[in-house]
């Protein structure tokens, strides 16, 4: 059940911070991926997460999520898609 849990906010991270980062989304998958990753960045970055509710588990992995789509772009910007 952890894994769905783990499945489910990692894409509604990934998502959320794919909208506040204008043109990162990668689909459904590529969204839990950078969710997942943005959860563990954030939570680097923070030192904490901000609450122990989903909600806060899911604001901590869209501020990674932010982060880490930036830097992907920082490295992909100039090619063609």
């Amino acid at each position: 059940m952890e894994i769905l849990w783990t499945l489910i906010i990692g894409a509604v991270a990934g998502w959320l911070g794919a909208q506040i980062f204008k043109g990162g989304s990668l689909g459904l998958i590529g969204n839990i991926v950078v969710g997942i990753l943005g959860g563990f960045i954030g939570y680097w970055l923070l030192g904490t997460t901000f609450g122990t509710a989903v909600i806060g588990q899911i604001l901590t992995g869209a501020v990674g999520a932010i982060v880490l789509l930036a830097i992907v772009n920082l490295f992909t910007r100039g090619r063609a898609a």
